[in-house]
């Protein structure tokens, strides 16, 4: 589905050069909870922005269901990301005059009532029903990754990436969340990027990182993942 071959993501300085991520040969099976784990500075950030396009490799390919970036060009890369994936950050990026429900429409690809209404029913899957007119910064710092979570999931994407959504959350709050984005696994894969190993206790697959580079990979959960 989602693959990387000899993926680098290389900063150069002057005559000397940094690898973000170093040669990272990763798969991304469909339907399945893939996390990337390392201490700040592994590359995990940085391999997931290569894997969602946000970030253009320095070396390697990385293909979306056989089609690699590089022959897409940026317009069909954007399309790509605007379509097929979910983004979700530590940073939730509501906008601040809206809503609940209009932040959340704002992501949707159409204004339609049928969008409309799969997001009434996301809201009222999250518990957010009471706070759909709300603004921002009238709720809870979870309630608000919460409604970031129904953004990305509003179109229904192949693949939801989330970098760090729990590092500013409490720990209860923090597997709150992972409960929420694991019950998605099926309908889509998801590829979620942490500090902490105890966010990752629902992965299927946990990659973990050192310095740019792959150092491990672990199976768990019985690999809900198509290959």
């Amino acid at each position: 589905m989602l693959e990387t071959q000899d993926v680098s993501l290389i900063y150069r300085n002057g005559e000397g050069m940094t690898y973000a991520v170093k040669r990272a040969n990763v798969v991304v099976r469909q339907g399945e909870f893939l996390g990337l784990v390392g201490p700040s500075g592994s590359g995990k950030s940085s391999l997931l922005y290569l894997l969602s396009g946000l970030k253009t490799a320095s070396e390697g390919e990385v293909s979306f269901d056989g089609k690699a970036y590089r022959h897409l060009g940026n317009d069909k890369l954007i399309q790509l990301r605007r379509t097929r994936y979910g983004f979700i950050f530590q940073q939730h990026f509501l906008i601040n005059y809206l809503s609940v429900f209009e932040n959340i429409m704002v992501g949707a690809l159409e204004q339609s009532p049928g969008a409309r209404e799969r997001a009434r029913a996301l809201i009222a899957e999250l518990g957010l029903e009471k706070q759909s007119q709300r603004l921002p910064w009238q709720l809870s710092i979870g309630q608000r990754q919460r409604v970031a979570i129904v953004r990305a999931l509003i179109n229904e994407p192949a693949i939801i990436f989330a970098d760090e959504p729990t590092a500013s959350l409490d720990q209860a709050t923090g597997h709150q969340v992972v409960d929420l984005l694991a019950q998605y696994r099926g309908h889509g894969s998801i590829v979620f990027v942490t500090h902490d190993p105890e966010m990752l206790s629902q992965a299927d697959r946990v990659i973990r990182m050192r310095d740019g580079e792959i150092v491990g990979e672990e199976k768990r959960n019985g690999n809900h993942g198509t290959p």
